[in-house]
């Protein structure tokens, strides 16, 4: 490392590449340094630098004893992007020539990073994570959202509002992508009335490289511009365009920068596009036909589709597809017929739409679903693409979802881990060994870090409960009574996602006396945080965001019944690590996978949910709790009533029984019983370091290899 290097130049490096987001000692370092500054700037380290000298930094990193701390941190972190003995180096050695690229229309990595809005993107900052971490050779592709997703605002008819804002790119860790000449390196894409172009950004997250691209530059059409303001707005001709400049821009960004993927992973359809690019030039390279060209180009691809709601797969129609993939066609030598067979289940139908699932199916050879159940789903759900087969032979596999440990892993229970599992143990999270140490634990121990980490999520609701307040002009006796709300003794039950109809955010709610009676329970309260966003255009799920936010603010449920605005992944790790139950109770079989009550796993809280997704093939009676037994009604009116009663059954006589049944320490012992289970039967299940190594095994390695043949199943 050069001498010259000043703390400022290291943290500096540090701070540009995103791996600093997953270590708990560069996130305490830069907590020190301005601990509400950080806060203020969404924990933007890069923003945070900019606004310190080096000496003023050198004053700062004296006062609070830092020099060694940052000097130690810099020699892991080059330590880390150096080595070589990493799990990738053994089983993936046949990407390094040529890697992986991860195509997503969101990564939710980081919060100071706003191109994602929920599940699906930080899965796939996820997926990066934990491919860096392994040293999997794999780039991600996606878009740059200037505006990102939006904020939420609740205005004071409990209605959600949707506020958009500007980023300024100048305090993002980001590079745009030059040429020799020191100017931004642009491709483009063509359709019937314009061309379109694009800058290439590129982002380090770890080891991997990430790269989004931005059309938001000046050779482009105003409406052009706009493709990269906002993630998931627009209408059906926004989607269409932003899909091809994913796709077909991505692998020609992917060109431009010089690296030539062996295999391309799209996750869900909105990147289908891509497979068109990659045949496209072995046609124009090689010299091959467009039927063998297609066959060459599916035997390298690997699908996930992540949508059981056949409204969320994107459809187009003729029309559309013409006017933007009309040149596409023509350079593959399809007409429009041709073109849109490959994304109809049947070519002959001129009534049918063009779907991105349907082309993304077509142009793969190996495909997965995200759990167990959804695999199930999905053969169903697309056996008509494959008529000849029975529904069991259909060839959709699954690798359920998992997340990145180190990012939702509270400090507080790191210490834990670390005295009782393995040394090194987070390299090695996909092994069932590692994770039953977890038994040494003590349940002292385990119970007061919980609930530690319970208090700090109850003041944080607080303040987030305040702001909220303040924005309404709330009166001083208003935030004193909110500054009371919520007890950190009580049995605190969180549910965050999107606010979508199937998801049923209310069903808690069907029988509202009941609810209150348990809630208001002076020996054995129950107190409830909710929180996520609706999608702009979802009026049903704004309704049911009304409803519970109304029923808050009722003297029933005042003080038992939160709703928190504009939840994000900071809010999440706040969440996810502090509740002592995480609800989750959507219609099933439509929960795809789910990974936040996962999140909750590593930290000691435990899952009450419908048989759903993940959780359909995690409980086993002892390690959380379930709600129904896993039938569905044919009605789904009678089928909300059943889950309702059962999941205010459970929670009466089995959730609060337990958790108020303590010995004579005050522990809850066969709650704290559950507890650990939990952590020991699931933490190495779900978790996306056993996720991307069975991509690697299962997708990634027999898709280099250029085997043709259809994978049945992805464990």
């Amino acid at each position: 490392m050069p001498q010259s290097m000043t703390i400022h130049d290291k943290l500096t490096e540090i701070a540009n590449n995103l791996w600093w987001s997953w270590q708990p000692e560069l996130d305490d370092i830069f907590r020190r340094i301005d601990p509400i500054r950080f806060l203020e700037l969404s924990q933007n380290p890069v923003q945070l630098l900019k606004e310190y000298t080096p000496e003023k930094l050198e004053q700062r990193a004296r006062e609070e004893v830092l020099h060694s701390k940052i000097n130690w941190a810099y020699r892991r972190f080059l330590e880390y992007l150096n080595s070589q003995t990493t799990w990738g180096d053994t089983h993936a050695g046949l990407l390094n020539f040529r890697p992986v690229a991860y195509f997503s229309a969101e990564f939710g990595i980081h919060e100071s990073l706003r191109v994602y809005s929920g599940g699906l993107g930080v899965l796939a900052g996820d997926h990066l994570k934990s491919a860096s971490d392994l040293g999997v050779p794999l780039v991600g592709v996606g878009l740059f959202y200037h505006e990102g997703y939006f904020s939420q605002i609740i205005d004071e008819n409990g209605w959600q509002q949707e506020v958009y804002n500007e980023v300024d790119p100048e305090t993002m860790p980001i590079t745009p992508v030059l040429d020799s000449q020191g100017k931004d390196v642009l491709i483009s894409i063509e359709t019937r009335h314009e061309k379109i172009y694009a800058r290439i950004i590129r982002i380090r997250v770890g080891r991997i490289q990430l790269f989004l691209l931005d059309a938001n530059i000046p050779e482009n059409s105003e409406e052009a511009r706009q493709l990269t303001a906002r993630l998931y707005g627009g209408d059906q001709r926004t989607r269409i365009r932003q899909e091809m400049l994913l796709g077909i821009g991505g692998v020609r960004a992917l060109k431009a920068l010089g690296i030539n993927p062996r295999v391309i992973h799209m996750n869900e359809g909105h990147s289908a596009f891509a497979p068109l690019e990659v045949i496209h030039n072995r046609m124009a390279i090689d010299g091959m036909s467009f039927d063998d060209a297609l066959r060459e180009t599916a035997a390298s691809n690997v699908f996930t589709t992540h949508t059981p709601v056949p409204a969320g797969h994107d459809r187009f129609d003729a029309g559309m597809i013409d006017e933007h993939l009309g040149p596409m066609a023509d350079a593959l030598g399809l007409n429009l017929q041709g073109l849109m067979g490959l994304g109809r289940v049947d070519p002959q139908n001129d009534h049918e739409t063009f779907c991105m699932t349907v082309l993304a199916f077509k142009t793969s050879r190996r495909a997965n679903a995200v759990s167990n159940l959804h695999g199930v789903v999905s053969r169903k759900m697309w056996a008509c693409l494959w008529p000849w087969r029975s529904e069991e032979e259909i060839p959709i596999g699954h690798i359920t979802n998992g997340v990145h440990v180190n990012s939702w892993l509270a400090n507080q229970v790191r210490v834990l881990y670390d005295r009782v599992l393995p040394s090194e143990w987070h390299l090695q999270t996909g092994d069932p060994s590692v994770w039953a140490g977890f038994e040494k634990v003590t349940p002292g121990e385990l119970w007061e870090t919980h609930q530690a980490l319970k208090a700090r999520l109850i003041n944080y609701t607080r303040t987030r409960l305040a702001m909220q307040a303040k924005r309404h002009n709330a009166s001083s006796d208003d935030l004193e009574e909110i500054a009371d709300l919520m007890d950190p003794q009580a049995l605190t039950i969180g549910f965050a996602r999107r606010f979508a109809p199937y998801k049923r955010a209310d069903l808690i709610f069907h029988d509202v006396e009941r609810l209150a009676r348990l809630a208001s329970d002076a020996k054995r309260p129950v107190q409830f945080i909710f929180c996520g966003k609706s999608h702009p255009a979802d009026e049903n799920g704004k309704a049911i965001l009304k409803r519970i936010i109304n029923l808050s603010h009722t003297e029933q449920f005042k003080g038992k019944v939160v709703f928190l605005e504009d939840y994000d992944i900071n809010f999440t790790r706040y969440l996810v690590q502090g509740v002592d139950v995480w609800l989750n109770n959507p219609r099933r079989p439509l929960e795809a996978s789910g990974t936040s009550g996962q999140k909750v796993v590593l930290n000691g809280g435990l899952n009450f949910s419908v048989l759903d997704g993940w959780w359909a093939e995690a409980y086993d009676g002892s390690n959380g709790f379930a709600i129904g037994d896993g039938n569905i009604h044919a009605n789904s009116d009678i089928q909300d009533e059943r889950d309702a009663i059962s999941l205010m059954d459970v929670l009466e006589n089995e959730i609060i029984s337990l958790f108020y049944e303590r010995d004579n320490d005050d522990l809850p012992m066969q709650w704290i019983a559950r507890m650990k289970r939990s952590v020991q039967t699931l933490g190495w299940r779900f978790n996306a370091d056993r996720m991307v190594m069975d991509y690697v095994t299962d997708g990634y390695i027999p898709a280099a290899g250029g085997l043709s043949s259809e994978m049945r199943s992805m464990p």
